[in-house]
């Protein structure tokens, strides 16, 4: 039996994934998740085998909890599920450790084949992701000096949900030291000098819903 877990903020969306793969006879839900914390929490508790995992959650974003999930769950594969596909998303979710990738529009036709690949340890990626673009990535080296890395992002999005370097810590299990250099750092990259300017960049780059 292979055991799933659901991480998503919508309840229809939950739902709906539950029923498409409860349908089928060897898979069994074995938690559902409404944030990052929360996803994080039950992957630990229950062990999944797969966790459907949506890229945009509250509190921990879908990079950080595919980092946190691959790193302390032994054997678990990760689908990013996600109504956007840009390159840096893409990009940023393998060097997490995700090895599917589905648009939310596709998740009808192809949610079962997802399941089915990431279940025999294979990738599946639908949208613009391609072949292509999964051996360039891997190919260079996993850090680009002039944008952000993962965990920057992450720090950002924090603090555009309106978070203290303290919550931020306290979520991410780093010290508060820690969030604010990434915080620093995250700003002489962007030439930003101010909060507001720099929760305008996390609104413009889809890192926060506006």
């Amino acid at each position: 039996m292979t055991r799933i877990l659901i991480a998503d903020d919508h309840d229809v969306v939950r739902s709906g994934v539950r029923t498409i793969l409860e349908g089928h006879a060897d898979w069994e839900v074995v938690g559902e998740a409404r944030d990052g914390k929360e996803a994080v929490d039950l992957a630990l508790l229950t062990r999944p085998d797969i966790v459907v995992l949506d890229y945009g959650l509250p509190l921990v974003n879908g990079v950080e909890v595919t980092r946190q999930i691959r790193g302390r769950v032994p054997g678990v594969e990760v689908l990013v599920f996600t109504m956007h596909d840009t390159d840096s998303l893409v990009r940023d979710v393998l060097e997490a450790g995700a090895r599917g990738f589905l648009l939310k529009s596709d998740a009808r036709q192809f949610l079962i084949s997802a399941v089915e690949s990431l279940e025999a340890h294979r990738p599946f990626f639908t949208g613009k992701v391609s072949e292509a673009l999964l051996e360039t990535y891997l190919s260079q080296e996993s850090t680009n000096g002039s944008g952000l890395s993962s965990r920057e992002k992450t720090v950002v999005q924090l603090i555009a949900e309106g978070k203290t370097n303290k919550q931020i810590a306290n979520i991410l299990s780093i010290s508060t030291k820690t969030v604010e250099t990434h915080r620093a750092m995250a700003m002489r990259k962007l030439n930003l000098d101010t909060t507001a300017a720099l929760i305008r960049y996390a609104i413009r780059n889809k890192l926060v819903e506006a």
